[in-house]
């Protein structure tokens, strides 16, 4: 079965390009949102959909800034480009930052448990990541090393990195992740729905979960920009997400194992 995208023009609109990585985008963020404020109610009183708005644009705003940091030797040369989104260039890594630092300020100005507020939104996060990584399908980018087995995904010449000219196939590793972010939903949901597990061991099962996702489909991909002693910075980044779940997994079943 060979996938191959269509192009990254939906359509256009009064002489606007409209790309289909936008028209996923905000379809990703409002089935998060939508099952974000769901989990809410499972975990916790509030109205979480009136914080959405913000944490759209902080996450948006750091997962763009992660991006071009990773990407400065390209975007030092080229300052406009930080501002052309329309194409991708988000890091899902430098969203978290955002967001967390974001809700951290937030929770201690309105006197709010910091992991109530995290364990639903990690719940409508996943489902957001599972759908949005469809936006790097149309963009023939997130792709793995050259493959050429039953489920392959064929890479224009346009969009093939230095090195890699003269392959035509590719592990879809966006598939891959999407397929992986939608198990870790529905494992999110599950325990969310029909345990009695804390906001911080929620929280912590979804970076446990992730990281180890994204460790696995990182050493699939080719198109990593930074590295830290020769090891991509999105597995570097995922390995202390995974430390992080671990550590609070641990801490929430402190109290019982005594």
């Amino acid at each position: 079965m060979i996938l191959s995208s269509p192009g990254a023009v939906a359509f256009e609109f009064l002489g606007i390009s409209v790309y289909w990585y936008g028209i996923i985008m905000a379809f990703a963020i409002l089935a998060g949102a939508y099952v974000a404020d769901w989990a809410y109610g499972k975990t916790g009183k509030g109205l979480l959909l009136d914080l959405m708005p913000w944490l759209v644009v902080v996450g948006f705003t750091g997962a763009r800034i992660y991006y071009c940091i990773l990407n400065y030797s390209y975007y030092f040369s080229h300052p406009l480009e930080i501002l052309n989104v329309r194409q991708g260039g988000l890091s899902i890594h430098g969203m978290f930052i955002a967001c967390l630092i974001f809700l951290i300020i937030y929770c201690k100005r309105k006197r709010l448990e910091f992991f109530r507020l995290t364990a639903p939104l990690c719940c409508g996060v996943a489902l957001a990541q599972s759908i949005g990584r469809w936006g790097n399908f149309f963009n023939s980018e997130a792709f793995g090393r050259p493959f050429d087995g039953f489920l392959k995904l064929y890479i224009a010449p346009a969009y093939r990195p230095v090195g890699f000219e003269n392959n035509e196939y590719f592990h879809p590793a966006f598939l891959y992740e999407s397929i992986l972010d939608l198990i870790i939903f529905i494992v999110l949901l599950v325990v969310i729905r029909k345990t009695s597990k804390s906001p911080l061991f929620i929280t912590s099962l979804y970076f446990l979960l992730y990281g180890a996702v994204r460790i696995i489909v990182e050493n699939i991909r080719i198109d990593s920009a930074a590295y830290i002693a020769e090891i991509p910075v999105p597995i570097v980044a995922s390995v202390l997400l995974v430390a992080a779940g671990m550590c609070g997994i641990l801490l929430d079943l402190k109290p019982k194992i005594r």
